[in-house]
């Protein structure tokens, strides 16, 4: 079971748009080797295949593909394992944000 979770800079204090941009996503991400963006993520399931627009920033871990999705200013992931916690703090952090459940 996994916990969907959500960087935000919503709670603090600016003295403008508190939203963290997609321009600044894409320069965190892009120096991460790891991550790769993507316009559409596709789940393949043994009976389906569904493809979901948006703007994504794909994590390859451990034979997985762990989706960071950004939308509407703030980025969300899915929390399934400690490595994505870890990572998902890692990104927090280096963009100033917070952390939150939803």
């Amino acid at each position: 079971m996994s916990a969907r979770y959500r960087i935000t800079r919503s709670f603090q204090n600016h003295d403008g748009d508190p939203s963290i941009t997609l321009e600044e996503s894409k320069l965190i991400f892009g120096a991460k080797p790891e991550f790769m963006y993507s316009p559409v993520y596709t789940v393949t399931s043994p009976t389906s295949t569904m493809s979901i627009e948006g703007d994504f920033f794909l994590w390859s871990y451990a034979g997985k593909i762990i989706p960071f999705r950004h939308y509407q200013g703030d980025l969300y992931v899915a929390v399934s394992e400690e490595a994505v916690l870890n990572k998902m703090m890692e990104v927090a952090s280096e963009l100033r944000a917070d952390i939150t459940e939803g």
